[in-house]
C-alpha cells in the first residue's frame, strides 16, 4: 500500500520570496523605461545613408577631417598639461634641493652643539 502513494515534500516557508520577485519586477520594469540611446560621436554623419558614391566619399572626408581636428585638439590639450605637469615638477625639484640644503645646514649646526655639549676629553 505505501508504495503506491506519493510522497509530497514539504518545502519550508520562504517569506523573503514575494519580496525578491517584487525587487526583480522593480529592476526589469527600471531598465524597460529607460530610453536607450545610440553612442554616436558628436559631429559624426552617418555615411551609409548615402546611395551616391560622390556624397558618401564627400561624408567619409568630412568625418576624416572632424576626427583629424579632434585628435588635434586632444593632442594640444595633453602637450598644454604635460607642460604644465613639467613646470611643477622643475618646481618641486628645485624645493627639494632647497630642503636638502636647509637639512644639511642644520645637520651641521646640530653637530657642532653636541661637539659643545660633550667635549671629546670629558666623559
Amino acid at each position: 500500500m505505501l508504495s503506491h502513494m506519493k510522497y509530497e515534500r514539504q518545502q519550508a516557508p520562504r517569506p523573503w520570496l514575494p519580496a525578491v520577485a517584487r525587487l526583480g519586477l522593480a529592476i526589469t520594469l527600471t531598465f524597460a523605461a529607460v530610453p536607450v540611446r545610440a553612442q554616436d560621436i558628436r559631429g559624426m554623419q552617418i555615411c551609409t545613408a548615402e546611395k551616391q558614391m560622390e556624397r558618401r566619399t564627400s561624408c567619409l572626408q568630412a568625418n576624416v577631417e572632424f576626427l583629424q581636428q579632434a585628435l588635434l585638439k586632444l593632442g594640444r590639450e595633453t602637450q598644454a598639461r604635460i607642460d604644465g605637469d613639467g613646470k611643477a615638477l622643475a618646481a618641486a625639484r628645485d624645493e627639494i634641493a632647497a630642503l636638502r640644503s636647509e637639512v644639511k645646514k642644520l645637520a651641521g649646526e646640530l653637530a657642532k652643539l653636541q661637539a659643545k655639549a660633550n667635549p671629546p676629553g670629558k666623559k
